[in-house]
């Protein structure tokens, strides 16, 4: 119950704003009591702070299934392709990971803002990997996973908004981590066979 109760919460934050996310609606919208919603949620405040955990929880356990392999730039691909796959997944519950569904009306506090961030920890190794191994020009892994993450995040926001036509958005998101490699340093031709790998 739980569960349900915080995807159709995203949704109706997502489609009709914070005056639709009420107890009596969200109960309704499951078929189950206001009861049940105080007793999994203290409150909307909470409601809204599961939701984020909840959407952080899905992206770093896809991220999970991704591994390590011998390829540290493939892998990096990978989690980008996971990245998208799973705002894809959960159209509703993204924007409020990342604060850009209306939330200005709940008590999220600087530390619910910053609670995701445990999940960029996958890709900064990845990083140091490929530095490691001399395909990523010698930097700071963080600072190098905080670039390629503002601009997967961008693309990713771009896809769902329904922007991403030309060319299809699964060739531009595939591009783009093309281009991202490159950007950190791996040489044009070992770049697209570990993108191309990651595809695959």
């Amino acid at each position: 119950m739980p569960t349900a109760l915080v995807e159709a919460a995203a949704r109706l934050l997502a489609e009709e704003g914070p005056a639709a996310l009420t107890t009596r609606r969200l109960a309704a919208e499951v078929g189950t009591s206001t009861t049940v919603v105080y007793t999994c949620f203290g409150g909307m405040d909470d409601l809204v702070r599961a939701m984020v955990h909840e959407g952080f929880a899905r992206l770093h356990a896809l991220f999970g299934t991704v591994g390590e392999s011998n390829d540290p730039v493939a892998d990096i691909a990978s989690l980008g392709h996971a990245y998208r796959e799973n705002a894809l997944a959960n159209p509703h519950l993204y924007p409020v990971m990342f604060g850009g569904a209306p939330l200005a009306g709940f008590a999220l506090t600087d530390e619910d803002r910053q609670y995701g961030r445990y999940t960029l920890d996958t890709l900064i190794a990845a990083v140091a990997r490929a530095i490691a191994v001399g395909r990523f020009t010698p930097a700071d892994p963080a600072q190098v996973a905080h670039q390629m993450w503002i601009a997967l995040h961008g693309l990713a926001t771009l896809d769902l908004g329904g922007y991403l036509v030309e060319p299809d958005a699964a060739g531009c998101f595939g591009q783009q981590l093309l281009l991202l490699m490159i950007a950190a340093g791996d040489a044009p031709d070992t770049a697209a066979r570990s993108t191309a790998a990651a595809r695959r």
